[in-house]
């Protein structure tokens, strides 16, 4: 019995996921594709997530897909409306029939003679498994584990007689009105959740081991609210998409190069919020950089708000230990509590945490460079997305759905079978590939691919400078090495 083929297999049908299958069926129109999906719906992370509170945290005019606008004036929006707006495109163009739901994928494994995939995947409901062979492998499954968030080894938990939860893992019928809530943690889910709760809980309390930088963002984006509307959106979201990109790159950039100037500019937009005896210092001015790790955006200040009026409090302390009612400081102070939301973070997973072996020999995802922030060397045929951490995801993602069908179209046009990513000989100076300092990433920094010190081999964070290398670069770069089949190979069409 043949294994099922198809060209190219998309693994994820969230955000990323959903839109390389949009760019496949629109740039590579003669290629058949499938997409697998672990759970059972489409959305990704917004799907996933459904704390109170959960919305983007970059401006929808980059989050939102190139080819399909976002045309509210809205900066940030809320997850469901996210999770919509994903399912919408997927339906409008017929993406939607092309997914398998509850189809976990385990292991892919290439043969070089065959010049394809064999993947194996697990359903989910079932046990089942099933196997598949494609000729391109495409994953856009994330980069963090969508079984379990990360929590800490918090001393005497297990006293605690209140309810804990991880923001990953939101009850539906969690009940927090009129109850004293503390949230751990200081990152863009604690920001986001703490004023979300405050709106109905007794207090929300912010407990934070450290500071993060916060920065207030207008709810409606001026260029946005200006143009929307009153021309036509061909014309007006290019603008608003680019104001925001290029907003968002002199942000970064400026950071990089003035760090000082940035921190005293983010220190009096904070002053600006809170009142004149608020210790800022304490809560608000973090030992790092900007962007040395993610910079919390907050729509029209709202955490401020909360702060203000008295319905939320920021704590900078460290945890001694959970009581029966709470928790204790290192310091002493009591904070009694209800409701422990963990805001702590989550666990890193690349490729949905399938193994992969070429030609027999298992990849050790750590010790692969990383191709234009896309592919792993000596890893043939294999792409996968991971977004900007200094910008949105979708930038990113939209460049490599690209590039993927440009290296299609051109392993066609000219008879290649196979691409194969050829490392240099400069690994011993290679760094991690997502340059963040946050604590997911040290964590898991061992598992990561890495970069080199030079293009192809180095990420910039630079959306310009990736879109000239993506969209005009030369595909046969030296770094990259095409391939005919050793032998042919018959090909049993999808169903």
């Amino acid at each position: 019995m043949h294994d099922e083929h198809v060209d190219v297999l998309i693994v994820g049908a969230g955000l990323s996921g959903i839109g390389a299958a949009c760019h496949l069926q629109d740039e590579c129109p003669g290629k058949s594709f499938t997409v697998l999906e672990a759970r059972d719906a489409i959305g990704g992370t917004w799907d996933l997530f459904r704390y109170p509170g959960i919305r983007s945290d970059s401006d929808m005019f980059t989050l939102g897909y190139s080819f399909e606008p976002w045309t509210e004036p809205e900066t940030f929006a809320d997850g469901p409306s996210i999770r919509d707006y994903v399912r919408r495109t997927a339906r409008s163009r017929g993406i939607d029939e092309k997914v398998r739901f509850h189809h976990r994928v385990v292991r892919a494994e290439w043969s070089t003679p065959e010049a394809r995939w064999t993947v194996t995947a697990e359903r989910t409901d079932t046990g089942e498994r099933i196997r598949l062979t494609c000729g391109f492998l495409f994953v856009n499954s994330g980069y963090y584990r969508y079984d379990e968030g990360f929590t800490p080894e918090f001393p005497g938990v297990e006293r605690f007689t209140g309810t804990l939860v991880h923001p990953q893992h939101w009850p539906e019928d969690l009940e927090y009105t009129g109850k004293r809530v503390v949230v751990i943690g200081s990152g863009a889910t604690a920001v986001t959740l703490v004023p979300a709760l405050a709106e109905s809980a007794a207090h929300v309390t912010m407990l934070q081991r450290s500071p993060s930088y916060v920065m207030s963002r207008p709810s409606i984006d001026p260029v946005a609210g200006a143009l929307l509307g009153r021309l036509p959106s061909r014309i007006a979201y290019p603008i608003v998409r680019w104001a925001n990109v290029l907003g968002s790159m002199a942000f970064f950039q400026l950071s990089r190069r003035r760090p000082a100037l940035v921190k005293r500019l983010l220190r009096k937009g904070v002053l600006g919020h809170l009142p004149a005896d608020y210790e800022v210092d304490v809560h608000f001015r973090p030992r790092y950089d900007p962007w040395d790790q993610r910079v919390c955006f907050v729509p029209d200040g709202d955490l401020f708000k909360a702060l203000r009026e008295g319905r939320a409090t920021v704590v900078t302390d460290t945890i001694g230990t959970f009581t029966e009612n709470g928790i204790r400081l290192a310091s002493g102070q009591e904070l009694e509590a209800d409701v422990v939301v963990t805001a702590t973070g989550l666990n890193l997973l690349l490729l949905g945490g399938m193994a992969v072996s070429v030609d027999g020999r298992d990849v050790e995802m750590g010790k692969t460079l990383a191709y234009k922030g896309m592919m792993l060397s000596g890893v043939p045929n294999l792409a996968f997305t991971v977004g900007y951490t200094n910008a949105s995801w979708t930038l990113k993602a939209d460049l490599v759905a690209g590039y993927v069908c440009r290296l299609l179209r051109h392993m066609d046009a000219r008879g290649y079978a196979y691409c194969t990513p050829t490392a240099p000989a400069f690994t011993t100076t290679a760094s991690p590939l997502v340059d963040l300092a946050s604590g997911y990433v040290l964590r898991s920094i061992d598992s990561l691919p890495k970069q080199g010190p030079a293009t192809p081999w180095r990420l910039f964070q630079n959306y310009v400078r990736d879109l000239v290398m993506m969209r005009r670069g030369g595909l046969e770069d030296g770094a990259m090495r095409f391939s005919r089949a050793a032998v042919p190979t018959a090909r049993q069409p999808a169903a």
